[in-house]
């Protein structure tokens, strides 16, 4: 096996953001049939080595491709854009507005310890999301628009940390 290798190429699938993730996961299965340090366990010391940084190498590929946000940002990278570089943290306006008013509605709903509200200010987020993702694929795979693809992943980044903050004030709620 070769290391030099991109994780795409690693479990044989083209370089597109929309990917069969079926696919994804029975090539992983594949390679990990073949490479599980178990299978060397009487191997030399060096094969042994090898066959762990073989697993965790596949491990790390798989993880970055079956994450929509993470197989987004590795593909930039491999097009020489490092979407998340402080550099690049001008956002559009109007996307800026929305958050400020996403996040009161959670601080309002988190004051009044008010479930309903978060949970219907989640579904907004999570609808939003999924039409983030599906711009993404067409900027990565159909326009090759790779710096509004970039600017797409910051605010699904945004959005991400958004929801996670919806998740501790379930928490104080309950």
């Amino acid at each position: 096996m070769d290391f030099s290798r991109n994780h795409f190429a690693l479990f044989g699938l083209p370089e597109r953001f929309d990917l069969d993730t079926a696919r994804l996961d029975q090539a992983w299965r594949a390679l990990q049939a073949e490479i599980h340090p178990d299978r060397f366990a009487h191997a030399g010391e060096a094969e042994q080595r090898l066959a762990m940084q073989w697993a965790t190498r596949v491990n790390e590929a798989y993880q970055a491709l079956k994450k929509p946000f993470e197989r987004a940002r590795y593909l930039l990278a491999l097009r020489g854009i490092d979407a998340l570089a402080a550099q690049h943290t001008a956002m559009p306006p109007a996307f800026l507005i929305q958050q400020m008013a996403w996040r009161e509605e959670l601080a309002e709903a988190t004051q009044a310890r008010d479930m309903h509200s978060l949970q219907t200010l989640e579904k907004t987020l999570r609808a939003e999301s999924t039409t983030l993702q599906t711009a993404l694929a067409t900027q990565l795979d159909v326009a090759r628009d790779d710096p509004l693809a970039a600017e797409t992943l910051r605010k699904l980044r945004f959005m991400d940390k958004l929801r996670e903050e919806i998740d501790r004030a379930y928490d104080t709620c309950s």
